[in-house]
């Protein structure tokens, strides 16, 4: 091992006190500055000892040497001579090397502090706001609902912490989002993995906490991380909800998060609301309405004047609100039977438009016994489905069908995927056929016979980007809108998509439903955030066991061309077991946002429904 020189300690000490940073640069450069003072000094004294002319001392000489080290243009009026004035000149020459080196080193510095700033690093000092960890475009969504649900407040803070610039963040909000009202949006740039920059959001005083999936490749690992992160955190901290693309990974994150976290299963959501809305034409319509702060919106309550009271009566209690279920100490439970009695520890579940529209009604709405039709029961049929194009849900919206439709029902997959019609076994209601097809080519098309199925879903494919795969999914519904047209067949048309834009430029193909999975999953965990409580409940509506939301002909529950008020309608539904929460207009089945969906309309109103119109109802199959 060989001896360290002492030149090598220098240089070691040297090198260790140039990293500390900007402040020890400046330390060198003015003690740089002070021996060039003393130098020059010491030189003219020397060289010139009565030069320039009245100079009486040291300090005088001194004095005029750090004024031509700090200002380098003095040189130009000197007088005096030769010897003096080249000293003076190798000052400003000196000089002019450290001003320019300050100069530089200071606007490096405030550059530096100022992109500090820009970046985002103070720590966030308000109480009871909203945090979001990560980036997707779920992000837009969730704003967005959050700063309608919090319209009515003062002072609401959405805070987010992502991997991106602060400054860029803000930008691609306020331009997606628009106008954020009185909610004040806070960005900070870091790690939602680093429990340093965790800290930066005060997560103790937060309201709730939001984890989104991010883009790419195993997202659900870095939702994972980041709850580890979170519970790694000493102290308290709100109620946490996180969004994961696969199922595999919930007991993983369950056991991350712990029981503060509620997760939320993105491809499983979507799935289900995939296969609901193939069944039921505006499924998508109402979940949505049901999950933004726009419209309708649930609510738990506890009435007491509602104690002992049935099922079926409390359908009828509110003038502006719809009774849809009962949250009982053993679970969540929508459309019990209707003679199921309100004890005093269930909440009633309703729909509002608003917080204060949950009111109980004055009196007993009027029910014209003479509209209500006689009850008719219709069979259950097998079905043919035809599902174009495969991607990794696939396989989950199989086997989710396979729950709804009835025995020796057929399903035909038609794709050129690779791994279509994979890992199918098991399934106990339908006979599934592939066939290779390319789903853009109106030959190929043309050539599956669509007009023998019932339904059709187009699904959007994962080997492309979410920007292309849509364009596909356009080209695969325009071709089946001008097949219906020419063919004169008829058959539901459900299809998943990316990105929310493109629903516009979707509804020219009038497809029947289109479901935006980032934007559902968005909204749902939107409602999450601010009542956690309603995670029982969606999980119900979702859930293929138990009622369901039905869109069923109007025909079977009122006389139609007849006008009835809404509260006859919710007693015609009564009387099936089921609960009635709406209406569609078939004439606006067409025209956004709604398409003619009406959720929660006031009971004392009157409507006319005509046979192609429907009611909205919770029921079993």
């Amino acid at each position: 091992m060989s001896k360290v020189t002492f030149r090598e300690r220098v240089r070691y000490w040297f090198d260790n006190t140039m990293s500390k940073g900007t402040a020890s640069l400046i330390g060198w450069l003015a003690m740089a500055s002070v021996g060039l003072i003393v130098v020059v000094t010491v030189l003219t004294l020397w060289v010139a000892p009565n030069e320039p002319e009245g100079v009486s001392g040291p300090g005088e000489v001194l004095w005029i040497a750090l004024m031509h080290a700090l200002t380098p243009g003095r040189v130009a009026s000197d007088q005096g001579s030769l010897p003096y004035m080249t000293v003076m000149f190798a000052c400003s020459l000196g000089g002019l090397f450290i001003v320019s080196m300050l100069v530089g080193l200071l606007a490096n510095g405030l550059k530096q502090k100022v992109d500090r700033l820009r970046r985002g690093r103070s720590r966030v000092v308000e109480s009871g706001h909203t945090v979001v960890l990560g980036w997707s475009d779920q992000v837009f969504t969730i704003v967005a609902e959050l700063v309608k649900a919090h319209a009515s407040e003062k002072n609401s803070v959405i805070a987010v912490l992502a991997e991106r610039d602060k400054l860029a963040m803000e930008e691609d909000i306020r331009e997606r989002v628009g106008d954020l009202g009185g909610t004040r949006l806070v960005c900070r740039t870091g790690r939602p993995t680093e429990p340093r920059d965790l800290a930066l959001m005060n997560l103790a005083v937060a309201r709730s906490v939001v984890v989104l999936s991010p883009e790419g490749e195993d997202p659900d690992a870095h939702v994972i991380k980041i709850l580890l992160a979170l519970a790694k955190r000493k102290g308290a901290h709100p109620p946490v909800v996180a969004a994961l693309t696969s199922s595999r990974n919930i007991a993983a994150a369950r056991l991350a998060g712990g029981e503060d976290v509620h997760l939320v299963d993105s491809d499983d959501t979507a799935s289900r609301l995939i296969v609901q809305s193939s069944r039921q034409s505006g499924m998508s319509v109402v979940c949505m309405d049901l999950l933004n702060f726009d419209g309708g919106e649930i609510y738990l309550r506890t009435p007491k004047k509602l104690l002992g009271v049935t099922y079926a009566d409390a359908l009828q209690a509110y003038q502006t609100a719809a009774v849809i279920g009962l949250r009982r100490p053993s679970g969540v439970v929508l459309n019990p039977p209707m003679d199921t009695v309100i004890n005093d520890d269930d909440q009633v579940i309703v729909i509002a438009h608003d917080d204060s529209h949950v009111r109980l009604a004055a009196g007993r709405h009027i029910v014209d016994e003479t509209a209500i039709a006689v009850s008719v029961t219709t069979p259950t049929d097998t079905e043919r489905t035809l599902l174009l194009n495969w991607n990794g849900r696939a396989e989950q919206i199989i086997r989710y069908l396979d729950g709804y439709v009835a025995p020796g029902s057929v399903l035909e997959v038609a794709a050129d995927h690779p791994k279509a019609g994979t890992n199918l076994a098991g399934l106990r209601n339908l006979t599934v056929n592939v066939k290779d097809c390319d789903t853009t080519d109106r030959y190929a098309l043309e050539s599956l016979g669509v007009g023998l199925f019932q339904h059709v879903i187009v699904l959007s494919d994962d080997r492309f980007d979410g920007d292309h795969s849509d364009t596909r999914t356009l080209m695969t519904l325009l071709q089946l809108r001008d097949m219906q047209s020419a063919l004169g067949e008829h058959y539901s048309i459900v299809s998943e998509m990316h990105d929310e834009s493109n629903r516009s430029l979707a509804e020219v193909t009038e497809a029947d439903d289109i479901v935006i999975s980032d934007t559902v999953i968005g909204l749902l965990l939107a409602q999450l955030a601010e009542n956690r409580h309603l995670a029982d409940v969606f999980a119900y509506l979702f859930d293929s066991r138990g009622s369901e939301i039905y869109p069923r002909p109007a025909a079977n529950y009122v006389k139609t061309e007849m006008a009835v008020t809404f509260a006859t309608v919710v007693e015609a539904a009564a009387r099936r077991g089921e609960t009635a929460i709406g209406y569609r207009d078939s004439r606006a089945r067409n025209d956004p946002p709604h398409y003619g969906i009406v959720l929660n309309p006031p009971k004392a109103d009157t409507i006319t429904l005509s046979e192609p119109d429907s009611v909205i109802v919770l029921a079993e199959r």
